[in-house]
């Protein structure tokens, strides 16, 4: 369990494929608190560490991963968003994230705004029921307020502080990235069904 608020950067160093699935090696100022079969999230997906070499880890993502992240974009060079696993003694400053990623959304418009930013996002229309006014959602791992929802889009503020200390500073017309919606709604839904 995660709270969507951003720790650390990760460099993927390497690359590995390894039949359908991709092995990553990252360099972070994280690897050093860092344990083997501890999770992780990487851009909003609870990925397992695996091995650690002094400021360097490695993961896997499997198939399944690769085909609802934006993980089978990764080369070297991406920066990642990175979030250790929530203590039960931690504050929650963002909202319940599980690290389970529902799908990627694309982003349609960046706008500056004079000391914050507005991104605006789509996303399959099918997720509509659980994107709501003012509700939460992880992007790329973050935790943000939507608003201006409609049936395929919404948009986000995103203030100086979250700009500068996550990856969303890099997203540009058509970038791609993952989207984990409310876990209360995913449960209000499912009840309805």
């Amino acid at each position: 369990m995660f709270t969507g608020i951003i720790e650390a950067f990760g460099t993927v160093k390497d690359v590995v494929v390894q039949g359908q699935n991709k092995t990553f090696w990252l360099h972070s100022p994280l690897a050093p608190q860092l344990r083997v079969d501890q999770s992780l999230a990487h851009n909003g997906v609870c990925l397992t560490v695996e091995e650690c070499t002094g400021e360097h880890y490695r993961v896997t993502a499997v198939q399944e991963t690769l085909e609802k992240t934006n993980l089978h974009e990764w080369t070297p060079g991406t920066l990642v968003n990175l979030e250790r696993s929530l203590l039960p003694s931690s504050r929650l400053d963002g909202h319940f994230v599980q690290g389970h990623v529902d799908t990627t959304g694309l982003c349609e418009r960046v706008e500056d705004c004079h000391g914050s930013w507005e991104m605006e996002f789509w996303f399959p229309k099918s997720f509509a029921p659980l994107v709501i006014e003012k509700g939460s959602i992880a992007l790329n791992g973050v935790s943000l307020t939507v608003f201006d929802v409609r049936k395929k889009h919404f948009k986000v503020a995103v203030i100086p502080y979250t700009y500068g200390h996550t990856n969303l500073h890099r997203l540009l017309e058509g970038s791609l990235v993952n989207l984990e919606f409310d876990l209360i709604g995913k449960y209000i839904q499912r009840r309805y069904l």
